[in-house]
């Protein structure tokens, strides 16, 4: 079984051992490490990928946790196989609901075989969305939209979660939450062509390049912003000489990006596409 293991804490030596001592004397075979240390910030992050001769993590976890607590560590121990017939996805929102809508209908379809474990807003415009199709939702922001990114990894700990999935969900995830649900558990809808149109306005930003395609990409989140080589899915529209922007964006929200984030997922949830050392790769022979 392939296993990934994250752990996340406050600076201070000795805490890799531990962890690499324990899964190596079952035997496991570490097929990726990252370690990230942070003077500044005094932030330890680990994440181990490993595969190890069990179906069942139950004691894995336990003993893990054990050494996490010990060493006041945030440690997780997840694996795609372990629910791999269908896998929980936390769908994270602000304002747009086409994309949630689109995952939603997808997963009820099963295009994605998958189910929604649980949505999660900064802004309560998708609410309606959870209720209709009988998903429990958590509201995570305060007045001015500002989001509980402690209260968001509560939740998702809270729905074992295996895919988190921002579906234009406007805010920037810290590094903390990044690393705890890093190797590629993080599904990210970005409403522009990466890496050529990042930032918060690839619409306009392609616009006054006086571009005629337009684009929505989905890849997975590391903790660099829109980092370019963790694409999944890109999907692009032409337009033609003086549409203006206004309709430009509205065929982009209404249409290509949904659709970009349902192939994204699918990709994923169908163990197609995997995140290793920071990189997509396929696994498709």
């Amino acid at each position: 079984m392939q296993v990934v293991i994250t752990a996340v804490g406050p600076d201070n030596s000795g805490l890799a051992d531990p962890i690499i001592h324990y899964v190596t004397g079952l035997g496991a075979n570490i097929a990726e490490i990252q370690m990230y240390d942070h003077d500044e910030e005094a932030v330890f992050a680990m994440l181990l990928r490993i595969h190890v001769e069990t179906e069942d993590l139950t004691s894995l976890r336990a003993a893990l946790t054990e050494i996490g607590t010990l060493k006041k560590l945030s440690v997780r121990v997840w694996s795609p196989e372990e629910r791999k017939d269908k896998p929980r996805i936390a769908i994270c929102t602000t304002y747009r609901p086409e994309p949630a809508l689109a995952l939603l209908r997808a997963m009820r379809d099963n295009q994605i075989k998958a189910e929604p474990a649980v949505m999660i807003g900064n802004r309560e415009h998708c609410r309606g969305l959870a209720e209709q199709f009988g998903v429990d939702w958590q509201s995570i922001g305060g007045e001015k939209g500002e989001a509980d990114d402690d209260r968001m990894v509560e939740i998702l700990d809270q729905y074992e979660v295996d895919y988190v999935v921002l579906a234009r969900y406007m805010r920037v995830l810290p590094a903390s939450s990044c690393w705890k649900y890093a190797g590629g558990r993080i599904i990210n809808l970005h409403h522009g062509i990466l890496p050529s149109f990042p930032g918060m306005r690839p619409y306009h930003d392609a616009y006054a390049s006086r571009m005629l395609t337009y684009g929505a990409t989905c890849h997975f989140i590391v903790p660099d912003l829109d980092a370019g080589n963790q694409i999944i899915h890109q999907s692009t529209y032409t337009v033609p000489h003086g549409l203006k922007i206004d309709e430009i964006v509205r065929l982009g929200q209404e249409d290509n990006e949904p659709r970009c984030l349902v192939e994204g997922v699918r990709r994923v949830v169908d163990a197609e596409v995997r995140l290793h050392f920071h990189r997509v790769i396929s696994t498709q022979t």
